[in-house]
């Protein structure tokens, strides 16, 4: 090989090592999954009933933690899990509602049968939500499951 041929393979080569070195970083600098904006890292789950029930339990006295029932208000008002909040999925404002509520907060979410609470999971994955667990079930499975509603 004549110099300026090794030359000229020798600057192929080095900007094919380059440009897997910049792929590579990338790739690891990305965002995952389960890591939000800031790169903190995200809890985004479904759950059973019993696991729901267990959060619950365990987080009686933790004010950061939200139960947020996403069925209609007479949906709710025909029974609900105990300390729940309605928000309404079908309401005009339920995204605005969805959006200002703190992301830092740990909510576990549910609906009728889990359908609505399966979209509403993504939408707060999607938004940055720190932690949130879906009854996948909803209500229904809870009440299958023999854990009681208040009215």
């Amino acid at each position: 090989m004549k110099p300026k041929q090794i030359g000229v393979l020798f600057l192929i080569v080095a900007g094919v090592l380059v440009a897997g070195l910049f792929l590579i970083s990338r790739g690891e600098n990305s965002k995952d999954e389960n890591s939000n904006v800031k790169g903190q890292s995200q809890v985004i789950e479904n759950v059973t009933p019993e696991k729901a029930y267990n959060l619950i339990q365990d987080n009686k006295e933790n004010d950061d933690f939200v139960i947020l029932d996403l069925r209609t208000p007479d949906e709710y008002a025909g029974g609900h899990i105990e300390d729940a909040t309605n928000l309404d999925y079908y309401s005009d404002t339920f995204r605005d509602e969805l959006e200002n509520l703190e992301k830092s907060k740990t909510y576990l979410i549910h609906c009728q049968s889990g359908r609505r609470s399966t979209v509403v999971l993504e939408t707060m994955k999607n938004l940055g939500f720190k932690k949130v667990y879906n009854m996948t079930s909803g209500i229904a499975g809870w009440q299958a499951d023999g854990l009681s509603t208040v009215k």
